[in-house]
């Protein structure tokens, strides 16, 4: 009965790609004393948002919403339990925290980008902006990527088999672990662009960031029969 032989390989697949697209996230938050006012203020700070993109060429249903939140905002504090003499804490409803993420995607363009910062800048919603860089063909990158596995691993195979003296007979199996993968970068995260500049000379931040490109890399295990 005779063994069968066989070559295992991991090949690695990398890409640096250059971000042609952005992601823009902006985040509205605040304290209101009733349930019903969270939700209004909610609503007409997005309302401000989108009229805002309208004006720069964006459709009211470019601003998604990724996330929106209301929860009871409860304020601790001491007391004294007169029966147990001794402090003791309790908590009262202060009012309702609303929280809503949105996000706009878009090409890359800085100049695009200096004119939507300004006017998010001035607007009296006041949202938290994070910027990040993404790309539009994310399908084919990832194609390209598991080629370049397979690649890979197939070139490592051929210099085992020559250094060990083996010939590869063919592919006997697969093994690919599919998972999420992030093809994005932030090279700026935070309000501080929230607050105006003392003076502007036209509606517009001189915005001229270059991204650095987007490292991916993803693996593929080929076994090779072997005589």
């Amino acid at each position: 009965m005779s063994h069968q032989h066989i070559l295992r390989v991991t090949g690695k697949g990398q890409l640096n790609l250059v971000p042609d697209q952005v992601r823009l996230s902006l985040e509205i938050e605040g304290t209101c004393p009733e349930y019903l006012d969270a939700v209004e203020t909610a609503s007409k700070k997005t309302k401000q948002l989108q009229e805002i993109l309208k004006k720069l060429g964006f459709s009211k249903t470019d601003l998604k919403t990724t996330a929106f939140n209301v929860s009871p905002d409860y304020e601790r504090y001491e007391v004294w339990d007169d029966e147990r003499a001794e402090k003791k804490w309790e908590s009262r409803l202060e009012g309702y925290e609303y929280r809503q993420t949105m996000k706009l995607e878009f090409d890359r363009d800085n100049e695009r980008m200096g004119k939507i910062l300004y006017a998010l800048a001035h607007s009296s919603a006041h949202p938290e902006i994070r910027i990040s860089y993404t790309i539009k063909d994310q399908e084919a990158a990832k194609n390209n990527l598991l080629a370049k596995a397979v690649v890979d691993a197939k070139s490592k195979a051929v210099i085992l088999a020559k250094a060990a003296n083996v010939e590869l007979l063919g592919i006997q199996s697969m093994d690919y672990s599919w998972g999420k993968m992030e093809f994005e970068v932030t090279p700026y995260d935070g309000a501080a662009m929230m607050a105006p500049p003392m003076a502007a000379p036209s509606e517009s931040f001189d915005y001229d960031i270059e991204p650095d490109d987007i490292h991916v890399e993803d693996t593929v295990t080929v076994i090779w029969e072997i005589s």
